[in-house]
């Protein structure tokens, strides 16, 4: 694809961090903020298989200067296919955006709760969308996240060990509920297929807070992550408040946290 990824750390937006504001209004926000790029939600600002949507959303970035980064499409292995929810429409989408990466969910269900079943499907579902975005130029990400089989040290273990296809990547966060030693053990198990990664500083309350306030974590996790994947996107997800006024701030934290980040 044109609009690939750099061989630099680059920042971000998640897009459904404002659910209530237009691409136009997310793009010069992020624009504003000296932010590299977007991560797009598939549920809102760029609908799956809305095509003139996508082109005109990657004009808009374009035009500013921008990258879009990902898509996120909450397309859930081995369910939305026949949930009603075609891989094809997703792909198609990402393309029509430039967008190199395309996040999924593994499953619906917790790796505590999900059954045999389900684990034989999301490998198959996962193999089958690997191969169709590899055609297309476009990595699969599964997103590392509760309720899925990407959601605890030992599940992403087992799933890593378990998914063979050079297109299939992980994301990362650190996940609330877990400890800050789970927290950098999940990262350090799913580092080899690390693709981008969704930056937020959250208390075990789920407050959300200033992320400067979680700096010297960032500084740490984004340090072992660039050593390995100099390229990846960090992209700020889900601030205080679901308020724009806090984007500015938390933009030159990560932005620094990388700068810190480089090897």
């Amino acid at each position: 694809m044109s609009d690939s990824l750099s061989t630099q750390p680059l920042s971000g937006l998640v897009s459904v961090s404002f659910r209530k504001l237009s691409p136009r209004e997310i793009v010069q926000l992020v624009s504003d903020s000296g932010l590299d790029g977007i991560e797009w939600g598939g549920d809102i600002h760029a609908p799956h298989g809305d095509l003139p949507r996508a082109h005109e959303i990657r004009r808009m970035v374009s035009d500013a200067g921008l990258r879009s980064l990902a898509y996120g499409s909450y397309y859930k292995l081995g369910v939305s296919e026949a949930s009603g929810l075609p891989f094809k429409a997703v792909l198609e989408s990402a393309v029509a955006l430039g967008a190199p990466i395309i996040r999924v969910w593994a499953g619906e269900a917790g790796s505590d709760k999900a059954t045999a079943a389900a684990w034989d499907a999301i490998r198959g579902d996962a193999e089958r969308v690997a191969i169709l975005a590899a055609e297309s130029g476009v990595k699969i990400g599964l997103e590392f996240h509760g309720g899925t089989l990407n959601d605890t040290p030992d599940a992403a273990r087992r799933l890593w060990n378990e998914l063979e296809h050079p297109n299939l990547h992980s994301l990362w966060q650190p996940l609330v509920s877990l400890s800050a030693e789970e927290k950098e053990e999940s990262l350090r198990v799913v580092l080899p297929r690390i693709c981008h990664v969704h930056v937020f500083h959250w208390l075990p309350s789920w407050e959300r807070r200033p992320l400067i306030e979680g700096a010297d974590y960032w500084r740490r996790w984004l340090g072992i992550i660039c050593k390995e994947h100099p390229g990846v996107a960090a992209m700020l997800e889900f601030l205080r408040d679901d308020d724009p006024a806090h984007l500015a701030a938390d933009a030159r934290t990560l932005k620094e946290a990388l700068i810190s980040a480089l090897p």
